[in-house]
């Protein structure tokens, strides 16, 4: 699978990225799940502190031991959470940030943390205070590379202006196109990466859309109507065969030069097939028709 640099680090991500929030708690199962998409070439995992109230990094570091060197980790701190009231608050302090690396670290049974994302991030925060802790833990080794995890315009700008950060985590996808306004061409002018998640939006651009959009479209999704979701998923289907939609999906969302890798989950080693047992490449006619097809929508709120 081609690896793509992030940012300007030294660190080289798949195509794709397994998504780990999704794995459930069987930590057998889950291993199993990372186990196919190392084999699948995928060597870019992503999780998070709260996911599971701490036990999604557990088990994603039981399952990757021995095999640290093969994997590209990032993990993301902000929510500052209490495993037994099973309740948070948002906290970008630099006390919290250089305090949550610690237990990130041991949780996940490794010494260093290759991507480290603020999950989260709104303008009021004391965002020169959130840097100057991520660079901090990047002098001392214990992180490779920062960056955040958000869909906020005015906040992304900010950090692009004041720190190094080499990626932005953010949803992305044929449906959800507001990253293409103006932050996927800002990210690659100041070289750092997009990590696009929610590629297949909620499955609606899935090898199951049809079924999916019955299950979660009927109230719309973003600008789109349920049956404006049913139209397109029509004219998509001619463009591929039922079996290939995740394909496309995820090919949309790579053609653009600023996106590093889409970012999947998988709550089975069936999922991680479909989303990468695949040999689809996007022809610069099929992108602009996908364009046509869907709508150039934007950002009303957080500009």
């Amino acid at each position: 699978m081609e690896k793509n640099q992030l940012g300007q680090s030294d660190i080289y991500v798949s195509g794709l990225t397994l998504g780990c929030m999704s794995l459930g708690t069987d930590s057998q199962k889950a291993s199993d799940i990372i186990e196919r998409a190392l084999d699948a070439g995928v060597n870019h995992l992503d999780t998070a502190d709260l996911y599971d109230f701490g036990q999604n990094e557990e088990i994603v570091g039981n399952a990757i031991k021995g095999k640290r060197d093969q994997v590209i980790l990032t993990t993301k701190v902000g929510n500052n959470f209490n495993k037994q009231k099973r309740d948070w608050f948002w906290d970008p302090s630099r006390e919290h940030i250089e305090n949550g690396v610690k237990d990130s670290l041991h949780r996940l049974g490794t010494d260093y943390i290759d991507l480290y994302m603020l999950h989260g991030g709104t303008i009021d925060d004391p965002i020169n205070e959130s840097i100057e802790a991520f660079e901090n833990l990047k002098k001392e080794g214990l992180i490779r590379a920062y960056g955040i995890s958000s869909i906020r315009p005015n906040v992304i700008r900010e950090y692009v202006q004041r720190s190094n950060i080499d990626a932005v985590m953010m949803q992305y996808n044929m449906l959800d196109r507001r990253p293409e306004e103006d932050i996927l061409d800002l990210l690659q002018k100041n070289r750092a990466s997009v990590l696009a998640r929610g590629p297949l939006a909620k499955g609606m651009l899935s090898n199951r859309a049809v079924e999916q959009i019955e299950r979660k479209g009927q109230d719309g999704f973003l600008d789109y109507s349920y049956d404006e979701l049913k139209i397109i998923q029509q004219k998509l289907g001619k463009m591929t065969d039922e079996n290939s939609m995740n394909a496309l999906a995820l090919n949309y969302v790579l053609k653009h030069p600023a996106v590093a890798s889409a970012v999947f989950g998988a709550s089975s080693v069936n999922q991680v097939d479909d989303n990468t047992s695949f040999n689809l490449t996007l022809t610069d006619d099929a992108y602009r028709n996908i364009q046509r097809i869907t709508k150039s929508i934007q950002y009303t709120n957080h500009r």
